[in-house]
């Protein structure tokens, strides 16, 4: 044995206790703000149930109520920032639990295409409609993914791969807030006006589920109408948040090398890994239920935790700034997206 590798089985205890010190130190240094992120969910959750609001904007303007704790000085700035990041992520990730493949085929060819079809020029029209607004291509790309996908958890899921500009948690934010308020009026107005063309339960389930944006508001305006348009609703929504893994992939892939700091890089996101994994697994019946309705829970908590914490790093002021351009967009590609499913649906697609 050479004399290098003599100290070896010395160094190693000290350096996995040096390992094992710069861990408890950056957990300390979370800590304070990941409590205050889960504190603030608890009470979302808490006035949801309650007052039957959406919790994700609950989270958003609690947090809100709290921008001083994300100043660079304040010890919870280093926890908040991990809970809007890396805790975000692992929470998209988890997101596959509640699709399977089955599922996703369930409905046949036609509204699996119809829902592709409809995700994709959705994003398409945001892209041209922001430049059209005057505003950039990446707001059109993270609104319209958000309009077009599953509402805020996609909003969210997009934030991670696009370039990180200074007005980036502002609009992830904005995108949340707005999104959030739209679904919860298309709940309450979509079910009225479909109504109005008498088609048959599964036409009206196709529509909802393809129109409306967070899945709460699927179920609930879906089940408001039949139990037989609510089922339809939901599978219909679960093809839309299928697209959430090639949509991010795709944007992953056109912005690789151009993601600020704190922005996910490379042409693959782990996350997208887990979540490809999950809809496997799940697809394949290996994970016990119980096992697949906890992840669904985590993830559900690991969302609002991220968002109150994003909230937290957000200031008021900075939300005013945004403009009723913004507004105008987001409301644009809403309807857009209604009235190219409404006239699919009533097309017999």
């Amino acid at each position: 044995m050479s004399d290098d590798a003599q100290p070896q089985p010395v160094l190693q205890p000290v350096l996995r206790q040096s390992r094992a010190s710069a861990l408890w130190a950056v957990g300390t240094t979370r800590f304070p703000g990941v409590v205050v992120a889960v504190t603030v969910a608890i009470a979302a959750m808490f006035l949801s149930e309650h007052y039957g609001a959406p919790v994700m904007l609950f989270a958003l303007l609690l947090g809100l109520a709290l921008n001083f704790l994300s100043e660079p000085t304040a010890k919870t700035a280093a926890g908040i920032q991990y809970s809007s990041k890396t805790l975000l992520r692992l929470a998209v990730g988890l997101l596959g639990a509640q699709i399977t493949l089955t599922q996703i085929m369930q409905l046949g060819l036609a509204p699996v295409i119809l829902v592709i079809a409809a995700v994709l020029l959705t994003i398409g029209f945001g892209v041209v409609a922001a430049r059209l607004f005057g505003l950039s291509r990446e707001f059109g790309l993270l609104t319209a993914g958000a309009v077009a996908i599953c509402g805020a958890s996609a909003a969210m899921a997009i934030a991670t791969v696009l370039p990180r500009g200074p007005e980036h948690d502002r609009d992830t934010v904005f995108t949340v807030v707005a999104v959030t308020t739209l679904s919860t009026v298309a709940m309450i107005v979509y079910p009225i006006i479909i109504a109005v063309f008498h088609l048959d339960h599964t036409a009206v389930g196709i529509f909802l589920g393809g129109t409306i944006h967070d899945v709460a508001q699927v179920v609930g305006a879906g089940f408001s109408v039949s139990e037989e348009t609510g089922n339809v609703a939901t599978f219909t929504k679960l093809l839309r948040v299928a697209m959430l893994l090639p949509v991010v992939f795709g944007l992953s892939f056109l912005f690789r090398g151009k993601a600020g700091p704190g922005s996910t890089k490379g042409t693959f996101p782990s996350f997208l890994i887990l979540f490809a994994a999950l809809v496997l697994l799940n697809s394949l019946g290996v994970i016990p239920a119980p096992i697949i309705e906890f992840i669904k829970t985590a993830s559900r908590w690991l969302l609002v935790i991220a968002i109150a914490a994003l909230g937290v790093r957000t200031s008021i002021k900075q939300m005013l700034s945004v403009g009723g351009r913004a507004i105008g967009l987001m409301v644009a590609e809403t309807l857009f997206l209604a009235g190219l499913v409404l006239g699919a649906v009533l097309l017999g697609v």
